[in-house]
This record gives structure tokens, C-alpha cells and sequence, in this order.
């Protein structure tokens, strides 16, 4: 039966590059996929596009297309990433000067119709804009005007550009799991119809998009025994034309791929496993089997999928005012109450100097920043604890305010350690908010552009 192996090479913006370096090497992979967006990460892109219009992408692009561009190409090795993040125009450009300097050929396709920004206004005034669960109500009522918004786009788009013959794909906002669905329904021949291969292909994607999650990094179950985490390879999985996959990880490099590492990913951000939602496909996950098929290798089989949903999810992003913050250690004896007491004597210090807090958030933590080795009281005291206060204002200069209220802690409060304590400056702060479209005032929208070099 015929079958192709599909690697995760990113699993977030400022992933590790050794590991799918090691896997273009040695995994023996006809497609690399990058997932380098959350909807946190869309935020910070848009500050970087605010500072330069010219950026907007994950700049570790860069060093990633160096290392992997020389090594991927010969092999004739397919790159799926959005890493184009809300400006996947840019990062084509700077990916194709990456390639000139390198003199190396390369066919770019870049995926753009994900940024609905423009757009938003007429779908409030069409009714176009729904709620992520079905309710009443307008999702954007009194938020203020947005600066980011993209759709997820599923695996469609993707699939078409390599048909087009690319060996490059960006793009911008897509599902984590559009780029392995996508490959495998071009390595295997599948139409993206046929729904219960595309189920299939969803769940290898959910699988591996987190890449080290499958193979034993962040494991809640026996993790003492996941050996080899400083050199922890990366998943890969073979994909067969009858829709079933055997997943494992780079030969000879570390951790553990496992029936119960995979079943802690199979779960990870599901919320109903019989109604997995994604553009492509709905899924039910409760029929999905997991075995063992050889050390560190479980075959995967039995997802089904009926159509997907009449609507796309779009996240969007908007200004939410500022936050000043500052912490201060306390240590033992009395660590708790002394930090306690300091959270009263700044929230007083706040109100005294007229401060218009919007939001105020107290935290405490610690282990062993101070006393070395964990160290424990004879009473059972806490050794140390670090108070850490945040405050959210409507403006810059507010935020800029509240690092004033700790330094008279030092003099005027619970005795403290002045060395480990210290004031953030005022930073911006982003909302982000989730709502549906109808697919139709997306989809004709979304272009495949190809770029060859």
C-alpha cells in the first residue's frame, strides 16, 4: 500500500531548529510542516507591524528557511508553514531573499485571504458576524475598533498550491492541522471529500502539530522515564492511502511515542471528542484506535468525518489599554502574611494616588529563588514567597504610574529582599477576540499566489 511520511518540524514561533534540522537528515520525510501560530502569537506579530509595517510574519523564518532550504530542496522535501502570520507578503519576500543568497531554485506559493480586517464592518452590517457558540448577540459589541482579524483557514488552499508544483507553501492564519491533511491528500492522491481520509488526516495533524507533545516532552503519565529529553526527536508519521498512519519520531534521537503520549495529544484542546470542528471536516474522535505497532510506534486508525461547518472561526485583536506590574520577595518567617500585607498596602498606595485601575491582579509564587535546595521551614512555613502585582489602566502613562507604588514598600512595608524584587515598565496589552463567518464570505476570497525563483 502505498504510503508517505509527513514530519512536524514547529510546533510555535521560537521553537527549537535542532530537531527538525536532524529530521530533514534523517527522518526521511517527503513533508516538513511548521505550526507557528497561536492567537497569543498573532498578537505579537501585530506589534511588530505596528513598530514596521514591513514585518507582521515570525521573523525565525529566516534562520529556519537557511538551515533547512539547503538540506530540504535536494531531497525534494516540501515545506508547509504559516509562519506567514498577517503578512505572509512579506515573509514570501524575505524567504525568497534567503534563497537568492543561497542560489538556490524554489517555487514559493503563498496563501492570502485569511485577513478579513477590512472587511469587518460590512459583516457587522450584514449580519454576517456570529458568536462562537450560537448565541445571541454580537460578539464585538463595545469592544473597540479592531487591528488584527483572520480567518482559519483549513487545508483546500494548501492542497492547491502544492498541485501547483510547490515546493514551498505560506501562509497566513490556518488550523494547526490544515498543512498535514493538506499533504497528505496531495503525497496519497485523496480527494479532500472523501471525509473519513480527511478525518484521518486532521487527527495525524492534531497529533503531531505540537511536535515534542508526541514523543514524551510535557508527558503527565510516567515522564521519569522518557529518556533522552535533551535530545527529544521530533514525530513523524506514515500516512497510508487507506487513511490509517503509523506515528514514531526521528530514528535515534529521544523520547517516547507511546499509546498513552499520544492519547494525552489525542485529547489536548478538545472539548467534545464525538463534534471535533475543523474548516475541513467535523469529527468524531470516539471511534479512533490507537496500538502499538513496534518500539516507540502506534498505528492510528478509525476517525470518521461528515461535512464541514457553514462557518469559519476568525480571530481578531484589539487595543486593551496597559499594564504596569512589579514583584517583591519576602522569606521567611512569615513570608505568606508579609507578602499579603503588601499586596494591602499597594492596592491603598494605588487609591491614594488616583490611579484608575481597570483590572488588578495579585499573584504569589516561589520555591527556591533564595534558600537553595527547596529549602523547608521547621514550622512548615513557606520559605519564601514573591508577590507579584499587575495592573491594567487605559493609559500609558497610568501604567507608567503604578511602578511608583513599590519602592516606599522597601522602607514603609513588611521587610523584604530588595536584590530579587523589581518594577516591569508600562507595556501595551492586546485583546483578542474569537467569532464566526460564513464560509461563503471567505472562501472566493483566498488566492494561491506562486512565486518561482
Amino acid at each position: 500500500m502505498k504510503s508517505i511520511r509527513i514530519g512536524a518540524a514547529q510546533a510555535f514561533y521560537g521553537d527549537k531548529l535542532k530537531p527538525a534540522v536532524d529530521m530533514a537528515r534523517n527522518g526521511k520525510v517527503d513533508y516538513l510542516c511548521f505550526d507557528c501560530l497561536a492567537e497569543l502569537t498573532l498578537a505579537i506579530l501585530q506589534k511588530d507591524r505596528q513598530k514596521n509595517p514591513a514585518l507582521g510574519y515570525t521573523r525565525d523564518v529566516i534562520p529556519v528557511m537557511k538551515a533547512l532550504l539547503p538540506i530540504c530542496l535536494p531531497q525534494g522535501i516540501k515545506m508547509i508553514t504559516n509562519a506567514g502570520g498577517i503578512h505572509p507578503e512579506a515573509a514570501a519576500e524575505a524567504i525568497a531573499k534567503v534563497a537568492q543568497e543561497l542560489g538556490l531554485k524554489l517555487k514559493i506559493a503563498t496563501v492570502v485571504g485569511d485577513d478579513v480586517l477590512p472587511r469587518i464592518d460590512a459583516f457587522k452590517t450584514q449580519g454576517h458576524v456570529t458568536t462562537m457558540d450560537g448565541s445571541a448577540g454580537d460578539p464585538l459589541a463595545g469592544l473597540p475598533a479592531m487591528t488584527f482579524a483572520n480567518v482559519y483557514l483549513g487545508a483546500r488552499p494548501i492542497f492547491e498550491a502544492l498541485q501547483q508544483g510547490a515546493d514551498l507553501v505560506l501562509t497566513g492564519r490556518t488550523t494547526d492541522t490544515a498543512q498535514y491533511l493538506a499533504a497528505a491528500a496531495h503525497g496519497l492522491g485523496w480527494s479532500l471529500d472523501d471525509l473519513d481520509k480527511a478525518a484521518q488526516g486532521v487527527i495525524a495533524g492534531h497529533l503531531l502539530e505540537c511536535t515534542a507533545q508526541a514523543t514524551g516532552g510535557n508527558f503527565s503519565g510516567a515522564w521519569w522515564d522518557v529518556e533522552g529529553l535533551e535530545n527529544l526527536g521530533y514525530p513523524v508519521a506514515d500516512v497510508y492511502e487507506d487513511g490509517s498512519f503509523v506515528v514514531g519520531k526521528t530514528p535515534g534521537s529521544g523520547g517516547l511515542v507511546s499509546v498513552d503520549t499520544l492519547k494525552e495529544q489525542l485529547l489536548y484542546e478538545i472539548h467534545d471528542p464525538s463534534n471535533f470542528i475543523s474548516p475541513d471536516v467535523i469529527i468524531d474522535m470516539t471511534s479512533i484506535r490507537l496500538e502499538a505497532a513496534g518500539p516507540n510506534q502506534v498505528r492510528v486508525t478509525g476517525a470518521k468525518g461528515r461535512a464541514g461547518p457553514p462557518t469559519l472561526k476568525v480571530v481578531g485583536g484589539y487595543p486593551a489599554g496597559f499594564v504596569g506590574e512589579g514583584r517583591v520577595v519576602y522569606t521567611w518567617p512569615d513570608a505568606l502574611p508579609k507578602a499579603k500585607k503588601a499586596e494591602t498596602l499597594l492596592r491603598k498606595a494605588l487609591e491614594d494616588d488616583g490611579i484608575k485601575i481597570q483590572e488588578f491582579r495579585a499573584e504569589y509564587f516561589g520555591v527556591n529563588a533564595i534558600h537553595e535546595g527547596n529549602a523547608k521551614t521547621a514550622s512548615g512555613e513557606l520559605p519564601e514567597v514573591v508577590l507579584r502585582v499587575a495592573v491594567r489602566t487605559a493609559t500609558e502613562r497610568e501604567a507608567q504610574r503604578v511602578g511608583r507604588v513599590f519602592p516606599p514598600l522597601g522602607i514603609a512595608g513588611p521587610p523584604h529582599l530588595t536584590g530579587l524584587s523589581g518594577i516591569t515598565g508600562a507595556r501595551e496589552l492586546m485583546g483578542v477576540a474569537s467569532f464566526l463567518v460564513p464560509r461563503e464570505q471567505i472562501e472566493p476570497h483566498v488566492q494561491v499566489r506562486m512565486q518561482a525563483l
